[in-house]
């Protein structure tokens, strides 16, 4: 008798999308994953964001290519928060969508025992953060599993600055800045309108109204905080009460004009919760820009955030960081000379003998192809590039899988870094005393 394969394992995660609004819940599905059952339990209140985040995942599952087979059982009306708790459809909640509610909603869930795979921010407000300590300490106590999706540290030019940088030979050791001149810097830059999965994004209105998205350093700004932990401080445990000095912080408006909110939203007009920011011009003040200035055990760092409404023909949404070291400086740009694609730059610090520093980098390039096979380095001006094999390179939206696959393990079983509760903490301590300092600068200004 031939030997039957044995049965395939029950899958142990059954997710639950809570009031999706953002495509972000949609890229968690955009792949299948072994462990994880195919039937999606949804709760939402009826509107055209869950319409939107069906839409998306039915997409998924009617591409040509490696389609999935999800299949999104929906309940839709006021009380889907209750019903949500109530029902324990599945073990794990994916939050992804309006942020007024995103601590709350955390809370909730937390209280009533699932797990939670969030999507940046998990907090837009002093208060949020308060809360949102709270239930770090819950589900720690319960044994919980509480998770934000950071997306940017599996972008490749950033993997290798933070590898380059913890090459005392190379990058020597990081400097400590000024308030003048941080010794971190990191920027993004946005657009309102863009393309995702293909085709034209539809923004919902409230995606204009910052007190329900969180304004640019809460909200996007949390990838850059992130990063400057993940990158300076590798496998650290931070601790936001010590380690931590918020100095400065400041917010601007980009005004969009009624044109162009209807490319973006489709609605003809402003509801009436965004009336409160149009201006004599009629134009639409968003007050998605953003910077914060802070030190982290001692190292100067800035943070700045933009949007724009649209990228230029070519461009796209782009990122710049700046380690200093005492022996190098490692650069990432993205623009219009970068052919809008994020490229690593390597600069050596006057007094290193130039063919001493070629052979260090040359050495240290060496030791990346260990892992990432075919990197290599050239000359680029008074700057070295790190030349980076195409197959390295994964897009924004392939990275949700990366965060998703990583979050299944822990949920499996892997121990989670230790430092990786405190850090979340930090991060959004910084973020969340970015807008008290902001708004307290606001209020000032108008007295």
């Amino acid at each position: 008798m031939t030997p039957q394969p044995a049965p395939a394992a029950e899958p142990t995660v059954r997710l639950i999308t809570l009031d999706p609004g953002h495509f972000h819940a949609g890229l968690v599905q955009k792949l299948m994953y072994p462990q994880v059952s195919p039937v999606v339990h949804v709760y939402a209140p009826e509107g055209p964001d869950l319409q939107e985040h069906l839409q998306r995942v039915q997409s998924f599952n009617t591409r040509a290519e490696n389609p999935t087979h999800w299949g999104e059982k929906v309940y839709a009306g006021p009380d889907f928060l209750e019903r949500m708790v109530k029902g324990k459809a599945g073990n794990v909640v994916v939050l992804a969508g309006n942020n007024l509610r995103k601590t709350e909603y955390i809370d909730r869930s937390i209280k009533a025992g699932f797990n939670v795979l969030a999507d940046k921010p998990m907090a837009i407000t002093p208060e949020g953060f308060a809360l949102l300590r709270k239930d770090f300490d819950r589900a720690a106590r319960d044994k919980l599993l509480l998770y934000d999706i950071m997306t940017e540290r599996f972008e490749i030019t950033t993997i290798l600055q933070r590898e380059l940088a913890r090459m005392p030979e190379l990058f020597g050791t990081l400097q400590k800045g000024s308030a003048e001149g941080p010794a971190v810097v990191m920027e993004s830059v946005h657009h309102f309108f863009k393309e995702v999965a293909g085709k034209p994004l539809t923004r919902p209105a409230w995606f204009f109204d910052v007190r329900q998205q969180g304004e640019a350093v809460m909200d996007v700004g949390t990838h850059l905080v992130d990063l400057v932990q993940w990158e300076c401080f590798s496998d650290q445990a931070l601790d936001w009460k010590k380690d931590i000095k918020v100095l400065k912080a400041g917010r601007w408006p980009t005004k969009l004009t009624p044109a162009q909110f209807k490319r973006a939203t489709g609605l003809e007009q402003y509801p009436d919760y965004l009336k409160k920011d149009v201006g004599v011009d009629g134009n639409l003040d968003v007050f998605q820009n953003g910077n914060v200035a802070y030190t982290l055990r001692g190292v100067y760092a800035k943070v700045t955030a933009r949007w724009r409404f649209e990228a230029p023909p070519g461009a796209k949404d782009t990122h710049h960081s700046l380690l200093r070291g005492t022996r190098a400086n490692l650069v990432i740009n993205q623009g219009e000379a970068q052919h809008f694609q994020a490229t690593l730059y390597v600069e050596s610090k006057s007094g290193v003998p130039a063919d001493e520093f070629e052979k260090t980098l040359r050495g240290a390039v060496s030791k990346l192809c260990a892992t990432w096979p075919g990197v290599d380095v050239k000359p680029a001006g008074n700057l070295w590039e790190i030349v980076i094999p195409e197959k390295y390179s994964v897009t924004h939206e392939a990275h949700f899988a990366q965060v998703t696959e990583r979050f299944l393990h822990f949920l499996a079983g892997e121990k989670m870094p230790d430092w990786e509760v405190p850090n979340m903490l930090a991060k959004y301590y910084v973020s969340t005393e970015a807008y008290r300092l902001s708004h307290r600068v606001e209020a000032a200004k108008q007295e």
